[in-house]
């Protein structure tokens, strides 16, 4: 009986933990093509400093297998240009451009109660910097699966990467 119980419990959380659905596929979805200054993938949280009605622009870059798959109108950002050295092992050190050259995707992390989000924290001629945000929610009296996974996030930038050097750093929030 004790073990139905766990059992249940266990389902609950999980079901709560992970109740955002994870699209982005290619080709899936569309843009608005409103502006924003960050936004977050699908399943995550919500954008940050995106007005109300813009909505999220779709990840071009499937990361469902060990290497990505990148359309053809999507260009990496060469990795010179990338700077993470304040970033740990757990992110990813690639980012990509594409749509008008306004639109960044790069990678979080985030699995069971956490939640990534990037935002664009800087932009001068010479330099763009991300942060990428991991946010903790764990309610009270509940447990969360420790699984990490990388989250592909896309910002928009207020003008093209073009040759900008990209800086992403990393932060973590719990709300």
């Amino acid at each position: 009986m004790r073990n139905a119980v766990v059992a249940v419990a266990l389902a609950v959380v999980l079901a709560g933990c992970s109740s955002g659905t994870q699209s982005g596929a290619p080709g899936t979805g569309s843009s608005s093509g409103a502006p924003t200054s960050g936004t977050s993938a699908p399943g995550s949280s919500g954008s940050s400093g995106a007005s109300p009605t813009s909505a999220p622009v779709q990840p071009p870059v499937s990361i469902s297998e060990e290497k990505p798959v990148v359309p053809p109108n999507v260009t990496p950002v060469p990795k010179e240009k990338v700077d993470t050295t304040s970033l740990s092992d757990t992110y990813r050190s690639e980012a990509y451009v594409f749509g008008d050259g306004r639109d960044v995707e790069v990678f979080g992390v985030g699995g069971g109660c956490k939640e990534a989000r990037a935002e664009v924290t800087a932009q001068s001629a010479e330099v763009v910097q991300i942060t990428l945000v991991t946010i903790t929610k764990q309610p009270p009296g509940t447990m969360c699966t420790q699984e990490i996974r990388q989250v592909p996030l896309t910002v928009r930038l207020a003008a093209p990467l073009g040759d900008r050097r990209l800086v992403l750093e990393s932060r973590e929030e719990t709300a």
